[in-house]
This record gives structure tokens, C-alpha cells and sequence, in this order.
């Protein structure tokens, strides 16, 4: 059974900076595309990068520049640096695991608040 396991989030103010994990077990990423997702409150949830296996990234444009996406495949694990934080990147955000034929795999997501 894929399990994703986020941690990492917390309560930043703005112009700060977190590290957001992705634990996976069940599975081997190193052949899969990672995502990570999120969504605040009323919102849909959106995604906001991700990394293919090898190694090429995609960014929402309001976040480029600022997150950055990398993965370690060794330790089956999935990061999300996010710097200078602004309010509008308060949310849970959510590791996503997709596999064909198969569906989505998706944790349990982390709190981030901006807030002063």
C-alpha cells in the first residue's frame, strides 16, 4: 500500500521560509513523477510543482522563483523548499503520487500560515 507522508509545515511570517517533506513508502518514486499540491480554505486545490523522474520541474507561476522542487530518490523522499512567503501561500499542501491505470496517491498534507 503507497503511503505519501508530509511534514514540515508550521506557522512562518511573511518573507520567510519552510521546508516541506514527502516521505514515501510502499512504493519506489524514482520512476514517477512528484507532485506537490495545495489548497486553502474554500479553494480548489492546486498544483504548484512538480519533478519528473528525471529530474525536469514545473512551477505554478506565482510561486517560480521562490519554491523549489527536488527529490531524493535514495531516501524515497520528495522536497519543497518554499521562500519568501508571502500570505496568499497559506495552506495545506499535499504530496501527489499518480500512476497510471492506477490513480492517485496522496498524504495526508501539512498546515503552512503566514502570518506576522
Amino acid at each position: 500500500q503507497v503511503q505519501l507522508v508530509e511534514s514540515g509545515g508550521g506557522l512562518v511570517q511573511p518573507g520567510g521560509s519552510l521546508r516541506l517533506s514527502c516521505a514515501a513508502s510502499g512504493i519506489r518514486i524514482s520512476t514517477y513523477t512528484m507532485r506537490w499540491y495545495r489548497q486553502a480554505p474554500g479553494k480548489q486545490r492546486d498544483l504548484v510543482a512538480s519533478i519528473t523522474s528525471g529530474g525536469s520541474t514545473y512551477y505554478q507561476d506565482s510561486v517560480k522563483g521562490r519554491f523549489t522542487i527536488s527529490r531524493d530518490n535514495a531516501k524515497n523522499t520528495v522536497y519543497l523548499q518554499i521562500n519568501s512567503l508571502k500570505p496568499e501561500d497559506a495552506a495545506v499542501y499535499y504530496c501527489n503520487l499518480l500512476r497510471l491505470g492506477i490513480g492517485n496517491s496522496w498524504g495526508q498534507g501539512t498546515q503552512v500560515t503566514v502570518s506576522s
